[in-house]
């Protein structure tokens, strides 16, 4: 079953996935850390400090007041088997024809991505990284690896608000994109909206292992965390702000974690404090319906995403004359505009990071 684990690998990011980006720390680099969550109506909330890690890892459990998950479609018990009569379970989750088409088209396309990748590689090595400083090739090969998957399996989903990226776009600044995290599509949805524009994802140092992903990460210059060292935490944090400087875009999912319910969770304020101590505006995103294209217990996304799946991009909210509350709890709001009932947080909930 290698070949699978693989598989699996490979469609989870045109660029790589950001899951593991949570950063409750207060003040500037290096000081102590706080927990900071922003509830429904957008008012943030410190809990007691108990933890100096700048990245906790993601909660164990997601324990909610009040019990809420999208309605499995009519005639079905689970929105996750509601794949189609030829559904069937495997140990790393479930298949249809659909899905096995949609790993295969990945796996094809991902030959000539991981050349790609080798040759990039061996160029840094030879120039000592003094070719391409800025990583944008690789970017450019994950671009097309990750437009051509969603194109050939017709998962390129509607996309609402691309004028406001273009008129920002003429400005020249970099700023951080901020989304809801339902389902691995989410990852190639954020590149497609983003266009061909180079950008870093906030990943976590683990998924550097993973074959040809593991690649794609490191030789694209995104920001690595390992959650388990302070030092990397620190470095992680100066990193994606140095990539701000100097006008790259970046990517994070402040929840931390893939929404099991479809419902947005509590935001971490690490993308806040990056783009506000380098007073970079935010764009919020909303992405709708991808955990029903895709819910986290299939391999592969189970139907094709056009006409169900939606991104829709909002205003640039800028960072300066705010505070770090402030400007998170605007995104959030403009996050939650754009999601449907059914993806909109509870009014409670409880944090296991508290």
């Amino acid at each position: 079953m290698k070949i699978t684990k693989i598989s699996v690998a490979i469609f989870i990011a045109s660029v790589g996935p950001s899951e593991a980006f949570t950063n409750p720390c207060k003040t500037a680099i290096g000081s102590s850390a706080y927990t900071s969550t922003i509830n429904i109506h957008g008012n943030s909330k410190v809990a007691p400090q108990q933890s100096s890690s700048l990245f906790p890892r993601p909660r164990s459990s997601q324990k909610l007041a009040a019990t809420a998950v999208l309605s499995p479609p009519e005639g079905s018990s689970s929105t996750s088997v509601n794949g189609g009569v030829l559904t069937f379970k495997t140990k790393y989750g479930y298949l249809n024809p659909f899905a096995i088409y949609s790993g295969l088209t990945a796996i094809l396309w991902a030959l000539p991505w991981y050349v790609a990748l080798t040759l990039c590689q061996f160029m840094y090595k030879i120039t000592n990284n003094k070719w391409d400083k800025m990583k944008r090739i690789p970017i450019f090969f994950s671009h097309i690896w990750g437009f051509l998957l969603l194109k050939l399996t017709n998962c390129t989903p509607e996309i609402e608000g691309l004028d406001l990226l273009e008129k920002f776009y003429k400005e020249g600044r970099a700023a951080m994109f901020v989304a809801n995290h339902n389902s691995w599509l989410d990852i190639a949805f954020m590149a497609i909206t983003l266009g061909w524009r180079n950008h870093k994802l906030i990943a976590k140092a683990e998924l550097e292992k993973v074959p040809i992903l593991g690649k794609a990460i490191s030789i694209g210059g995104h920001v690595m965390v390992d959650r388990s060292s302070r030092k990397s935490q620190i470095m992680t944090l100066k990193s994606g702000m140095q990539w701000l400087k100097d006008g790259v875009h970046l990517c994070a999912f402040p929840e931390g974690t893939r929404s099991k319910t479809g419902r947005l969770l509590p935001f971490k304020n690490g993308a806040f404090k990056m783009a506000f101590k380098v007073g970079a505006p935010i764009v919020p995103i909303s992405i709708v319906a991808s955990g029903k294209a895709q819910p986290g217990d299939w391999i592969f996304p189970k139907m094709m995403c056009r006409g169900v799946c939606k991104v829709v991009v909002h205003e640039p909210i800028e960072s300066t004359g705010k505070t770090e509350a402030e400007l998170a709890a605007l995104v959030r709001k403009a996050v939650i505009d754009g999601l449907p009932e059914d993806q909109h947080p509870l009014d409670e909930y409880v944090d296991d990071d508290e």
